[in-house]
């Protein structure tokens, strides 16, 4: 199966390439803020916008005098993010969640780079995206195979520097099981398997926030735009970055594990945007990092030729009883971890749930 995989490279900039990136990723960040304002603007008098619109406004930028440090950068990167906004819109209009917003130069900077602006050098492993005279020094932490079609070069609060390299490649399939797992994900316990097995929640943010609160208190204090504001910012930045790291590491280690022991994986449809407007648990849902694992299951189980079943959202699989079929009766909270039913099998919540998924998924996907 051909599919295409993006490589995630850490590299360490010269000074002069440091410039020209800080540069590109003002003007992309310029180019994408000045098109939402020109659509919202519009919006408002009635008119409708498009991509070509946006494409239009910014070559009228470019011409004038004002405006012509727009012309020292990749102009591909500036259309790239351009398309960014047409996608997020067209994401917005499908969900109704998500409006575009205004990026900051406070935050994770980035700029895409098509195959017409880079030259990649297989013999070497050199690339040299547009406007600049050598390759960045990258450090190739794993190789890849095939020709990059694009490459997306971002830097962290922390000052780091990343490049992703988009490439297709032949994935194999993996070799069929007889084996099948209903997945019921919680937040005491991140999933738990109908055949017993359990994975923990690290809970990756309560393990850091006292550290954190205690950084940012440090930061408040701080004048703003100062050397020490600026120090003390990237110690925040430094553990907001620990925590998504610890998020990220986790959910691929469990969702492989999952891939690779079963050939069909029953989850629940899951609506998060919904379930973190619960004030109580919102910062919890978040942090476990739900909509992320079902995300993962079905990319990786399309690669290797597995299959996730997804059972509707409104299935009381918790509330029934995966021994009788019956349905519990009493008032139902999600402090009841244990109930007994009425034909005498205890159920634990979080693995009589995944046993009902599993029966349901498996029904399904018959």
């Amino acid at each position: 199966m051909t599919i295409q995989r993006a490589y995630k490279y850490r590299f360490y900039p010269n000074n002069e390439q440091a410039r020209l990136l800080a540069h590109t990723f003002g003007c992309v960040r310029f180019a994408f803020n000045n098109a939402l304002a020109f659509s919202k603007e519009q919006y408002e008098q009635g008119n409708k916008t498009y991509l070509a619109d946006w494409s239009k406004q910014l070559t009228a930028l470019k011409k004038q005098s004002e405006f012509s440090w727009l012309k020292s950068v990749s102009s591909v990167a500036l259309q790239q993010s351009l398309s960014h906004l047409d996608k997020a819109f067209k994401s917005f209009f499908e969900s109704g969640f998500g409006y575009p917003r205004f990026k900051s130069k406070r935050n994770k900077q980035s700029a895409c780079f098509m195959a017409n602006a880079f030259k990649w050098d297989a013999d070497k492993q050199a690339l040299t995206l547009a406007k600049m005279k050598s390759p960045l020094n990258i450090k190739w932490s794993r190789p890849f195979h095939g020709t990059p079609s694009s490459c997306y070069v971002s830097k962290t609060p922390t000052g780091k520097y990343f490049i992703s390299i988009l490439v297709e490649e032949e994935v194999a399939a993996l070799p069929n099981l007889n084996k099948s797992v209903g997945v019921d994900v919680g937040i005491k316990s991140l999933a738990v398997c109908s055949d017993g097995l359990v994975f923990k929640n690290p809970k990756s943010t309560k393990k850091y926030e006292r550290k954190l609160a205690k950084a940012q208190r440090k930061l408040s204090k701080k004048t703003k735009g100062s050397n020490n504001f600026n120090k003390q910012r990237i110690i925040v930045a430094k553990i907001h970055e620990k925590i998504a790291n610890c998020r990220v590491d986790f959910t691929h280690k469990m969702t492989t594990k999952l891939i690779n022991e079963n050939q069909v994986i029953c989850t629940e449809s899951l609506r998060v945007k919904n379930m973190v407007k619960n004030k109580k648990l919102a910062k919890a849902i978040s942090d476990a990092n739900f909509g992320e694992i079902v995300r993962q299951l079905e990319y990786k189980a399309a690669w290797y030729g597995r299959t996730v079943s997804k059972i509707d959202q409104w299935f009381p699989s918790s509330k029934l009883c995966a021994c009788c079929g019956a349905v519990y009766q009493g008032k139902w909270s999600l402090a009841i971890r244990e109930w007994r039913c009425d034909c005498g099998s205890v159920n634990d919540r979080d693995l009589n749930a995944a046993n009902n998924i599993h029966i349901e998924g498996l029904r399904l996907a018959a």
